[in-house]
Parts: C-alpha cells; structure tokens; sequence
C-alpha cells in the first residue's frame, strides 16, 4: 500500500521506525532536540514549542505533504510523541497557506479528555505565534445543555432532563412571535421588564439579572411572556433581530472572534450572554468561519448532527483530525445503526393517533372534536394524507404485536416458566435470520406476508415526520416527539441489504413495575436492531467529503488492518486519494520502565470456568495479579468484562495490603468519584472491565499510576449472532473475519490499559500482559499486533515474573514503582 513508499514529500532523514520521545501538549516550554533548523519549514512558526522532536518533523511534514495531495495519514504514535500537536501544526499550516483549498481544522475525537489536550494544544500555539500573526481561532462543539443560558444558571424551568424540548419549543414560539411583532422588541420586551424589576424593587437592593458562565445577562432569571401570555426566548429573539436578512450568519455574532483565539463551551456561553444572545445560536453562525472546529465523532459521522448542524463542515476545504481512530469505526458503527423500541412503537402509534383521531371521530352531535382546522391545514401541506397516517398507525401497531409474539415465543423456548420469576432473566438476543448466513430477515418475510410492503416501511418515515410536525403545531406543551425516530429507524431497515447489515431483537434487562407481573415487559426493553457490521463503507464516503486529514491513536496497529476496515483502502484504491501510514514507538529512557508478556495459560472462558471455579488457569493467573497488584503504588488491573473484575478484587483484599477498588458499570459521576479516590492518598489497586471508561482516555500521568496488568485477551462474546454476523460479514469482505472483526480490537484494548503507564520521561512503570497469547508464536498468538514496542514485552513464565518485577524495583530504587 502508499505506507510502505517514502513520499518525496517527507524530510530526509526522520527515521520513522525510531522511538519518539516527550509530549509536546503538557507544557509550554516542552519539546526535543530536532537537529539543523531549516527555515525553509514554515510550520515551524505554527509550532508550539522550542524545537519538535525527530518523529514530529515527520510526522508534520508528512501530514502536511499528504494534505496537499488530498490524502490521508494513518498514525499511531505512543504516548508523549505529541500527536495532537503534530495534527494542529500541519493542519493549521495548511489553512495558513494561500496556496492550499484549505479553511478550517476539524478535530474529532470520543474522548473528552482529549478535546481538553486540543484546547491546551492550540492555547499553547496561540501563545507562541510570531507577534505579527493573529491568533488561530478555533472553537469547542457541545450540546445545547452546555451553551444554554437558563439550563447553566439552573433557571426558567430548563435543566439536563428537558433542555432539547423546551429550547426548541421557545424557540417555535420565538418565531412565530417575531412574525407578528419583530425579534427586536421581543428582546427590548425582556429588559424592559428586567428594568421594571429593579425600578419597583421587587427583586431586593438589586434586579435579578440571569448570569450564566461568569456573564450577566440583561435579562430576568426566568423566560419571559409576550403581551399575550406567550413564553419566549429573549436570547433566541436578540440573535434572530442581529441575524441580516441578507448576508452572513456570522454577522450576528457581538463579538470579533477573529481576535479572541480559541473559545470553549463556558467563554462563549460567558460572551453571548453578556450581549444578551443565544450561544449554541452563535457557535453555529461560528462553525464555517474559525480555523480549528474540535467535536467528537457525532459532528461528522452521525446522519442527524450532520443534517441539522454540521453540514457545512462537510467539504474539501476542512482537513479533518479523528484522534483516538481506534475508536473510529465501532463509534461510527453505532452512529449508522439503527433500532427501534417497544415503547417507542407504542409511543410513536400514540403521536400519529393523537393526529388521525380529531379527524376521524365525532361526539354524540356527529360533530369532529379537537383542532380540526389546524391539523387539515397541516396536513393539507404536507406530502402524506389521513390514508398514509392511518395505515402507518396500524403498520406501527401490528409491529409491536409481533415483537411481542417474538419475545414470547423465543422466551417460551428458551426460558420455560420464565413468567414465574423474571428476575433471572439476561440480556439476551434473538436473530431475525441466520447470523452466518445473509437473506431476508424473518420481521421483513412477515410484514409481506401482512400485506406491507417496502413502501409501507419507507412511508412511515414521512408520516411520522409530518404527525410530530403537526403535534408541535397545534400543542403548546414543550414535547420530545418520538415519531420521528422511529421513521426513520423504518426506513432504514427497508432500505439496508441483508448482507452487510444484521437484524434482531435485543433483549436489555430493566424493571418497570407498572407492568403486569407476568409480562416480559417487567423484566425487559425490547427493541428490533439493525446493525452495520462493516461501517468502513460509511467511513470512506464521509472521508472522501474531507479534504484530507489524519487519524491517529496509540493504538492502530496493524495499520494495513486499520485501512483496510476504516475504508482508507477503498479512498486509495478508487478514489485515487494517498494513504500513508507512519508508526512511532516508546523512546522514554527504557530504563524507566518494564513489560513482561506472562505465558500463563490463556484466560479465557474454557480454561478458567466460571468466577468462582478453582482451575489451574485461575490459580496462575490470581498469583500474577496478586504479584503485580503489590508494586509499590498506584496499580491498574484490567480483566475482560466486570464479572471477571469482581472476581479479581475480592481476590486480592484478601491477597493485597492495599486499599482494592472495583469499577462497576455505573454512571459517569460515580466512575469519576472511583478515580479521585484512586489518585488520592496511598497506593491503591483499581480493578476494572477493559470494556469501561478507565482503561482509555483517562490521564495517569506523574506518580498516579505504577503499574497496569491485563488478564486475557478481552474478546466480545464469540457466541452471540450478532458478533457471528459481524464475523461472516468480515470473512466475506476481507478473508479473516476473526483477525479484523475480534482479535485486533481486542489487543488494542490490552495496549490502551497498560498505555496508561508511561506518559512522560520522568515517569517509571511496569506493563504486565497475563496470557501466554501475548508471549508466545502459535496459532492463536497475538504478539504480532503488539505494535513498534512488541520486543519490549519479556516473555516471561509465572514463576519468573516475580524475580523480574524484584529486578526491576532493585534498578529504580524501592519507592521508584
């Protein structure tokens, strides 16, 4: 492939199999010793620092040449090679240049830890720039619930659990008021009455101005009414009175961006409501004029966000970043799934009624009842009639009778005398065709059998959309519509093929006591899914939108499997677009840190049985956690899923003298108060599913982390139809499903956890892999995916691995691990 031939392009010289050393994003000043200045590299005026290192001066040069020719690069660099500052130096270089198409930097990543490395990055450019060049303006993308005024100051009835439904339903109502009047004195309407609190004094020695995110608005806390008792948004009204009816959305924006340099969610919150306008209003205006846009997966990949907010992103004068890549493609496989509910059937059925009945029954007068008018108007402009509605209503009805037959007959079958004790109920799932074998779906085969045909599946889309349109027409009360969801869920399964894309039922275990005792509908959420197994398509079709761009991770080897399942193959291939690949390594002093790859037996479910279960593989491995677990300091134990993870911390409180936490799959704050707990005080031992949150992303740098083990090789669960389907549609693209679809990912998951070590050049560490997989050549080996440090993993038996870590402590001194 193009990685594997030097582009004239790339400086002479960089030895792109060398390690790299230091992190260029922590500090102002950091940054490594590069050789001769050429002064014929004008990015170095982009750089944020002294001088980069060697693997940054390829890997800018490389970016940079790749852009130009409107390809891509696929890089894996290992913690401190600075790749956040490599992508922002070679993008913004290109922007800068005249010479490029290029307008803007999109950086993506799911991490949000690493949205705040983008910030830091480009603050530390801003800082150093020549003195002569403005400052590179650059914005943060977030939700609404973080930009809006009233949802921040925690007043006018918003907060997280309704923030979409009401903003938007003040802002229909903004509109439509503004129609009538003018947006203007809507605005003037609001601080008039602002004003008119403060003169009577009912607000105490002061008026109650709202203030949000360090900005004082000059409005009252609480959403005002218009004239007519109509709520509004005086924030929406001032931008739509600043908004020009002919011209740029950017001239509404009341502040000079051009000067401010990078605006994060608070400052532009802080900034447009000190002017007394609508911020997400303003970020959006915003999005197509600054340089650097950072967002995760969702503002490129995700159908919806695309259509409604960041199209306009979407060209080839945007070089695009994806940051942690590894992620890129079961991120975007989520994001072109699709499912649709039991209660979203019935809640769908309900909406399109709540249409359909006002024109269809009448009182005991014969006369029709509710908004008749209103709703015929409606729907005398819409591209469905009361027909479509109707039958789509009762298509959405038969559905959720038939899911319901599913269910119970799969849990007759599987589960006799399920209706005596729900509580044993799993998750499970029910195929809709043979997983290995690609044909029309079982709902799909029914439906015809109905009498529904693909233009009943592909008309629910619309008429849905139009029932939610209507609704929110003819009703004041602010509502999250689910009809359009579940349309466009029915559209999708119509249009998809049945060999590349998977259907089933999902079965999600959750209690709902409102339910009969007796009904699966206590015990479970049942929902019909429609699952992209080779989301690579949709990668490369959305790449191809870009100009050019990098992805890159601390984890993407083997980058030949990387391009093949992310697309970048087919850009290359049939696109006529360059890919090229660059790996850098670990070049920390090596005498900081030490990896052993432990040839116990493999952990996997055969071998070591049920938790619980004396085996000799358990017995092996709980030695070697117990050996690791007693480094001195912070030690990070990851297990393949979180029953293993409450096997292992109740092994070791009794096997440790350290305080042994266990992460369980629980909300964000919960997690977040786990890891403060970690870091604070003496050592500790932190258990945890390499299928959580605290294994990527999360930042152990300095002494709070000593050493990380991994037990096993964590593969998903090889049994299950859906991981069958995502096999057989990997065997048939790429010839070994089980490498691209489960081992890859798998490894890459182990790399993440003991990646979180070593983050720096002062930092010392020990990385432990438990499994003979990673230490030995043979069949079921995954040494080779280790990446440019493979050599560095010792292959070790269990009863050496306690002489090496002592070895090791001895070299670094006793509080050095």
């Amino acid at each position: 492939m193009a990685g594997d031939a030097r582009p004239d392009f790339v400086t002479e010289g960089a030895d792109v199999s060398s390690d790299d050393a230091g992190t260029s994003g922590g500090t102002g000043d950091a940054g490594g010793e590069s050789g001769d200045h050429d002064d014929d590299q004008p990015w170095r005026d982009v750089f944020g620092h002294a001088e980069p290192y060697d693997d940054q001066v390829d890997g800018i040069e490389t970016a940079i040449g790749t852009g130009e020719s409107g390809g891509f690069v696929a890089l894996e660099g290992a913690c401190g090679t600075g790749k956040t500052h490599i992508a922002l130096t070679a993008g913004i270089q290109l922007v800068r240049d005249p010479d490029t198409q290029y307008e803007r930097v999109l950086c993506l990543t799911s991490v949000k830890q690493q949205l705040r490395q983008f910030e830091q990055d480009l603050r530390i450019i801003n800082a150093n720039l020549p003195e002569d060049w403005t400052p590179v303006s650059g914005l943060t993308l977030v939700g609404k619930a973080d930009v809006c005024a009233y949802n921040v100051a925690g007043t006018g009835g918003i907060d997280d659990t309704n923030v979409y439904e009401r903003c938007e339903g003040l802002r229909e109502r903004t509109r439509a008021l503004a129609d009538e009047t003018s947006a203007g004195d809507l605005a003037a309407q609001a601080r008039s009455q602002q004003v008119g609190l403060a003169d009577s004094g009912s607000g105490g020695d002061a008026a109650d101005y709202l203030e949000a995110a360090g900005g004082m608005a000059p409005y009252p806390e609480g959403t005002p009414e218009s004239g007519n008792d109509v709520e509004y948004c005086p924030f929406y009204a001032q931008f739509l009175e600043d908004l020009p009816d002919d011209g740029e959305a950017s001239e509404a924006v009341p502040f000079d961006w051009t000067e401010t340099g990078h605006i994060d969610a608070q400052e532009l919150t802080r900034l447009s409501v000190d002017a007394g306008t609508c911020p997400h209003s303003v970020m959006g205006a915003l999005l197509p004029e600054v340089e650097v846009v950072l967002g995760n997966y969702y503002h490129a990949f995700d159908p919806t966000t695309v259509e409604t907010f960041t199209g306009a992103l979407l060209d080839d004068e945007t070089f695009v970043v994806c940051d942690e890549a590894h992620m890129l493609e079961p991120r975007v496989r989520d994001l072109v799934s699709e499912g649709v509910a039991d209660v979203s059937l019935r809640d769908a059925e309900s909406e399109l009624a709540q249409v359909v009945q006002p024109l269809t029954m009448t009182d005991e007068t014969g006369r029709q009842t509710g908004p008749v008018d209103q709703i015929r108007a409606e729907l005398s402009d819409a591209t469905v009639d009361l027909e479509d509605l109707q039958r789509t209503r009762q298509f959405l009805r038969d559905l959720r009778a038939e899911l319901g037959r599913r269910v119970e007959s799969y849990l007759d079958r599987e589960h006799r005398g399920w209706r005596a004790d729900l509580n044993d109920l799993p998750d499970d799932e029910i195929p809709l065709r043979d997983p290995e074998t690609p044909r029309t779906d079982d709902l799909t085969a029914w439906a015809e059998e109905e009498g529904y045909t693909e233009r009943d599946w592909v008309r629910a889309e619309s008429a849905c959309a139009v029932a939610a349109r209507i609704l929110n027409s003819v009703e004041e009360e602010d509502t999250k519509r689910t009809a359009p969801a579940v349309g466009r869920a029915l559209g999708a399964w119509a249009r998809a093929d049945h060999v590349d894309h998977f259907r089933e039922i999902e079965l999600e275990r959750t209690w709902d006591d409102a339910q009969p005792t007796d009904s699966w509908r206590r015990a479970y959420n049942a929902r019909f899914a429609l699952h992209n197994c080779l989301p690579g398509d949709a990668i490369a079709e959305r790449l191809d939108e870009f100009g050019g761009g990098v992805l890159m991770s601390a984890t993407l080897e083997p980058l030949d499997a990387f391009a093949e399942v992310t697309g970048l193959n087919h850009l290359e291939r049939e696109e006529d677009r360059p890919v090229i690949t660059r790996s850098y390594g670990l070049d920390f002093p090596p005498e900081n840190r030490e990896s052993f790859a432990v040839a116990a037996p493999p952990f996997t479910f055969e071998n070591r049985g049920a938790p619980g279960e004396e085996t000799e593989a358990r017995r092996i491995h709980a030695s070697a956690l117990r050996e690791v677990a007693s480094v001195a300091g912070n030690v990070l134990v990851g297990m393949p899923n979180y029953a293993e993870a409450e096997w292992a911390a109740e092994y070791l409180r009794g096997a440790v003298e350290k305080e042994v936490l266990l992460d369980e799959s629980s909300a964000d704050d919960v997690t977040e108060d786990l890891k403060q707990r970690f870091f604070d005080g003496p050592g500790k031992v932190l258990v945890t599913s390499l299928r959580g949150t605290l294994t990527e992303g999360v930042d152990y740098r300095g002494d709070r982390l000593s050493a990380a083990v991994v037990c096993g090789v964590p593969l998903i669960n090889t049994a299950s139809p859906r991981t069958r389907a995502l096999r057989t549609a990997y065997d048939r693209r790429f010839g070994d499903g089980f490498e691209y679809a489960l081992t890859v990912p798998a490894v890459r998951k182990a790399r993440q956890a003991v990646g979180r070590v070593i983050r720096g050049p002062e930092e010392v560490g020990v990385r432990v892999l438990l499994d003979e997989r990673y230490a030995r050549e043979a069949w079921n080996s995954v040494r080779e995916y280790l990446g440019p440090d493979r050599e560095e993993f010792q292959a070790v038996s269990p009863d050496m691995l306690s002489l090496g870590l002592e070895r090791f402590r001895e070299a670094v001194g006793e509080d050095g691990g």
